[in-house]
């Protein structure tokens, strides 16, 4: 269970992960919980607050997180064997709901080493009922951190998803010239969410410094707005309207998705990658570039060093001006650069592939099983969708049956069109 179906990296995992459990025999199902904007505004500050943003929370943000919190927990029925709560959103519905025969586990994916006590009070108290608890790094895990069992599991990225496909010479070509992109000019990129903590306009001066030695030097910031992220778009405007980018023009190019099926093809398509994170729980686009042999370089935060251990991948950055210099030495030497992305992908292919990553979780689920059998429901292949897993009910809602397909139902959900023509649900 998670806050949204697109925009984020969690949403990714999720959407490679629930597939494959389904074909190794478990009975899998993704939910998404809803919430107002109020709730996601107060989510943001959780997130942030955790990983260290000062501040606090009001009686009135506290009160709109249990409000929402409650009405899931409500609306929350379903008896599973394992329950698997993804960051701060859901974290709360476990005490409001009853632990009943499930065994919960809380996937915490940020940085948590240094969180702000305020915050990390309030939400210390919502976790003390979990089995079990993943994070990316040991040192994530702080220190009065109430849940006995603790895994440290990386998250991984998925080689077979759109972005992360190789792209033929000629359609990457046109991608590029489609977002406006001189081929016949140099061009690094950052790719995330539009978040203070990536650092957006620490990437434009350090894209100034570099562009003293290169002249024609491009970069292009791409970024996802997710629905549980409504400070995006604030950071976004601005970005895009502040003094440092407007200095930079023309050869800053902004590309905004807000949707993740939609331009999945763009990322795909760039070159150098800069990730000059101040906080990051792990940073999912950093292995999505080294998958494809692109060098990075990249802030020294949270899980980006374990994907780029040992020297693999790029250069670490502590500050603007390295960052600038870590540029322009790898466009000064391109045989340098090739090498590190090279590296940088056989210690991908090692650690960060999605098999390992559901080999962790079937492990940790076989552990916490105990004696307790898993079996396949029966009827299970005639009532859910053999793209997703979804369970099938044919209803109204399909209006038009052929253009459809069937209606996915899922509680706290109402119906959108999926990819495959199918109606799924989401918020």
């Amino acid at each position: 269970m998670n806050a949204t179906p697109y925009g984020g990296g969690v949403s990714e995992l999720l959407r490679s992960v629930v597939p494959l459990l389904n074909d190794l025999g478990l009975v899998a199902d993704w939910r998404i919980i809803r919430g107002d904007e109020r709730f996601f505004e107060v989510t943001k500050a959780i997130h942030n607050g955790l990983q260290g943003a000062a501040g606090g929370l009001d009686d009135g943000a506290k009160a709109s997180y249990l409000k929402t919190s409650r009405e899931n927990a409500k609306e929350f029925l379903e008896e599973y064997d394992f329950v698997f709560m993804h960051d701060p959103q859901p974290a709360a519905i476990l005490p409001l709901r009853g632990k009943g025969g499930s065994r919960w586990i809380w996937r915490c994916h940020i940085d948590t080493s240094s969180p702000n006590p305020q915050v990390w009070d309030f939400m210390r108290a919502f976790l003390t009922e979990y089995d079990a608890a993943m994070f990316t790094m040991e040192e994530f895990v702080p220190r009065d951190f109430p849940v006995a069992r603790v895994e440290i599991v990386p998250p991984a990225i998925d080689p077979l998803s759109p972005k992360n496909l190789p792209l033929p010479r000629a359609l990457a070509t046109q991608v590029l010239e489609w977002i406006g992109i001189r081929l016949d000019r140099p061009l690094v990129t950052q790719v995330s969410r539009f978040d203070p903590w990536k650092d957006p306009l620490g990437v434009v001066s350090a894209y100034r410094l570099a562009r003293r030695e290169f002249p024609g030097l491009q970069l292009a910031l791409v970024g996802s707005l997710a629905l549980d992220d409504p400070e995006g778009w604030g950071i976004l405007s601005r970005d895009t309207s502040g003094d440092r980018v407007r200095s930079a023009r023309p050869r800053v190019h902004e590309r905004r998705r807000r949707r993740e099926h939609r331009g999945e093809r763009v990322p795909g398509a760039l070159a150098r990658r800069l990730q000059k994170s101040l906080r990051e729980g792990f940073g999912l686009v950093v292995s999505e570039a080294l998958w494809k042999g692109t060098p990075i370089v990249a802030g020294r935060a949270g899980g980006i060093p374990l994907q780029m251990a040992d020297g693999t991948g790029g250069i670490l950055v502590d500050s603007v001006e390295e960052c600038g210099e870590a540029i322009a030495s790898l466009l000064r030497d391109p045989s340098r650069a090739d090498s590190l992305g090279r590296s940088g992908r056989e210690r991908v292919r090692h650690h960060f592939l999605v098999p390992r990553l559901v080999l962790n979780e079937l492990a940790i689920v076989r552990e916490l099983a105990g004696d307790r059998p898993i079996t396949r429901a029966p009827g299970w292949l005639t009532n859910r969708d053999p793209v997703c897993g979804m369970i099938v009910e044919e209803t109204a809602v399909a209006s038009d049956r052929r253009r459809t397909g069937p209606v996915l139902l899922r509680p706290m959900s109402r119906a959108v069109r999926h990819e495959s023509g199918t109606v799924c649900t989401r918020p």
